[in-house]
């Protein structure tokens, strides 16, 4: 099946900020992949959203820290779609033990890091060769003010005192993600 509509998928998408970005696109028409790692409560999202009259939303399995369930899902968009337009990188975590440096389980750290940072930079590998078959793929990575360097370095931001060396680091290398795939992957135009 091909569609002349934006195929977007939004990881994270069942709950939260990811939720509302699928509520978005969609009202914006395009065809929205809701994507979530639990399939009883992203099917109940996708549900709420049909309910609201949201008619082109589609529930699609995807855990951004198993490689397999990534390609299945990439598998499957090439099937029904052949295509796809946006890929927003939502799926994020924080966990209990996250902290401070000096304190924090180092455990907690590495799978902070795994969803929020490797998760983003798996699903964007794998997307890749899909995006680059619309005629304008698009790639948003969702960060926070606490991947800042410069914020977390000035002592009057309202953010100061979240020191979460896990969160906070993952961010800022979805950041440098970020701006290494816009300049080697995005589209620069030539005067």
């Amino acid at each position: 099946m091909t569609t002349a509509k934006k195929v977007a998928l939004v990881t994270g998408g069942n709950k939260g900020i990811g939720l509302e970005i699928v509520r978005n696109l969609a009202g914006a028409g395009c065809t929205v992949l809701l994507g979530a790692r639990n399939a009883e409560r992203g099917q109940e999202a996708v549900r709420q959203l049909k309910r609201a009259g949201l008619d082109d939303v589609h529930f699609l399995e995807i855990d951004v820290t198993s490689e397999e369930t990534i390609a299945a899902a990439a598998k499957q968009i090439e099937s029904e779609y052949g295509r796809l337009d946006i890929l927003v990188n939502n799926a994020g975590i924080n966990l209990r033990g996250d902290g401070l440096p000096g304190a924090a389980d180092v455990g907690a750290v590495q799978k902070v890091f795994d969803t929020n940072f490797f998760g983003a930079l798996r699903v964007a590998q794998t997307m890749l060769p899909l995006l680059r078959k619309s005629a304008s793929g698009r790639i948003v990575n969702i960060s926070s003010g606490l991947g800042s360097l410069t914020l977390n370095s000035d002592p009057g931001w309202m953010g100061r005192d979240v020191k979460l060396i896990g969160y906070n680091a993952s961010k800022a290398a979805l950041n440098m993600l970020t701006v290494i795939l816009h300049t080697k992957c995005g589209t620069r135009r030539s005067r």
